[in-house]
């Protein structure tokens, strides 16, 4: 195994959160010298598992006005205004100005190195500008920094969860030295943090265990390879196909000729012949097209059963004597185009989405004023939601699965399963899982203390006892090997023994905080 040179050096934990940059830090024998937090679980528990006294905490950074003399800075900045669940607005959300609050204080403490991170989509081409405004920040502060997109299962724990992670120097000979974290041909598996089932690697990753992220690789294990291409969790979903998608007609009895209906319905809804979604209601009229033996009474049976939806999907305008109309109800009678209002103008209308107008409500409002009334019905999945599932359910993951997926701060539909199956081809491998572990109950969420590992914390670290409370916490926190291999390759470069006198940036620092 390799031995990592633990050197003292000092650092400030900013948007700290539980401490997952902290317990990489403090592994290669770094010395936290204060961290800033404002949300009480998280300040409660950082205390409660690193010893700490509550007076250390700096609170709300955009109060900060200096920081203690350090050697390395990082930050957790708050994601929401670049993830795809967020509003997307960048730093037009008064979140996404925490940025500018953070690269005040580095340039004003003039640390030798920094680690930000943030999610993947700060650095997806919607937010190009956006990142290159950060990048160009920083280099005015005169630091020398470059953004990598890494994903957690290539460095120790077997979570798929990409993140954005900047990280830079204050001399550009350091940044030169910097050698980008080469990803794990071996990670642990799933199997080796779940808790009752499957056999385990004989002790899991935990807090200063590193044999797994910088020492000889687990050996690989045929258990874990993917056999005669299919996959190793099973995807509950009625509006995308595979081999191991489950659909709701899948799960209750249906006969041959509905489970058609549905199969239409899926291979069709996405045809711009039927709108202009990526996702379209069918009328009665259009499943005829397809299939001239269906009638009104198959669809409402679908219906009835819970697959299907009716859709009340174009609207009829009604000449109408002066009437008090709202704002949002103005905005949407805009949008009649031939005497007809549709779905697809609405969804579509950059104008309501930026009022927050809800059209749904609107339209509601003018049938009740007999302004509009309903001209066409559709029908459509009753499940239209990826990231929802079926009933509850997203996703399945079998214990032999190389990864689970990104832990999330507001829980999620993802399970996994208490036993592994196998079969021969994609049909008997559906149907074994449908027979026994769906339909068995064989599958449950991931347990606080699974959760930790998947992190790549100690098991034992402590949480609140309330599942929303600690999958808030540990969603909202850093994979911890990660951080561990940039730390890593920072002092491999050799800034902390610097004896460069440090550059001068006059006239930038009061600038940073103020300026977007």
């Amino acid at each position: 195994m390799i031995n990592i040179n633990k050197k003292q050096f000092t650092f400030i934990d900013l948007f700290s959160g539980i401490g997952g940059f902290r317990l990489a830090l403090n592994h290669l024998g770094g010395q936290c010298v204060s961290f800033s937090e404002i949300h009480n679980d998280a300040i409660n528990t950082y205390c409660a598992n690193f010893g700490e006294d509550a007076r250390l905490n700096l609170g709300d950074i955009t109060q900060v006005k200096n920081l203690p003399a350090h050697d390395i800075l990082t930050a957790g900045v708050p994601c929401q205004s670049w993830s795809i669940a967020g509003k997307n607005r960048g730093f037009d959300d008064d979140r996404g100005q925490l940025w500018n609050d953070t690269l005040y204080l580095l340039n004003q403490s003039r640390p030798k190195a920094f680690i930000f991170e943030n999610v993947k989509g700060l650095a997806d081409p919607r937010n190009h500008d956006a990142l290159s405004f950060i990048l160009d920040r920083i280099s005015k502060a005169g630091y020398f920094a470059k953004h990598f997109v890494l994903n957690s299962s290539d460095y120790g724990v077997p979570q798929d969860r990409i993140r954005v992670y900047i990280v830079g120097f204050l001399h550009e000979a350091h940044l030169r030295k910097f050698r980008f974290p080469t990803p794990h041909k071996s990670t642990l598996k799933l199997i080796d943090v779940l808790q009752d089932c499957g056999e385990k690697q004989p002790e899991s990753i935990g807090l200063g265990e590193t044999a797994d992220i910088f020492g000889d690789p687990i050996p690989d294990k045929k258990r874990y390879r993917k056999t005669n291409g299919m996959n190793d969790f099973f995807l509950f979903n009625d509006i995308r196909n595979g081999p191991t998608t489950i659909h709701s007609w899948d799960l209750i009895l249906t006969t041959e000729r509905q489970q058609h209906i549905c199969y239409l319905l899926l291979k069709n809804r996405r045809k711009r012949t039927y709108g202009r979604l990526d996702g379209n209601p069918l009328s009665l009229a259009h499943f005829q097209r397809l299939d001239s033996t269906i009638e009104a009474e198959d669809l409402e049976n679908l219906v009835a059963l819970g697959i299907l939806k009716k859709v009340d999907y174009a609207y009829r305008f009604k000449p109408h004597k002066c009437l008090m109309l709202d704002k949002g109800e103005q905005l949407v009678l805009q949008h009649v185009s031939a005497e007809e209002i549709t779905l697809d103008a609405l969804k579509e209308c950059c104008e309501l989405k930026k009022a927050r107008i809800p059209f749904e409500k609107v339209l509601d409002s003018l049938i009740a004023k007999n302004v509009l009334d309903c001209s066409e019905v559709r029908y459509e999945f009753r499940y239209t939601k990826i990231s929802t599932g079926i009933e509850g359910v997203n996703r399945v993951f079998l214990p032999k699965s190389q990864a689970f997926p990104t832990l999330v701060a507001s829980d999620s539909n993802d399970f996994v399963a208490m036993k592994d199956v196998n079969a021969e081809n994609d049909h008997d491998y559906k149907q074994a899982f449908l027979n026994e572990i769906f339909h068995k109950k064989l599958f449950r969420k991931i347990s606080k203390e699974e959760a930790c590992l998947i992190q790549g914390f100690p098991k034992d670290f402590e949480l609140p006892e309330s599942r929303s409370r600690w999958m808030k916490l540990i969603g909202n926190s850093v994979s911890v090997p990660v951080i561990q291999v940039l730390g890593q390759a920072i002092l491999a470069t050799g800034c902390l023994d610097d004896r460069l006198s440090a550059r001068t940036s006059a006239g930038v620092g009061e600038e940073l905080r103020g300026a977007a």
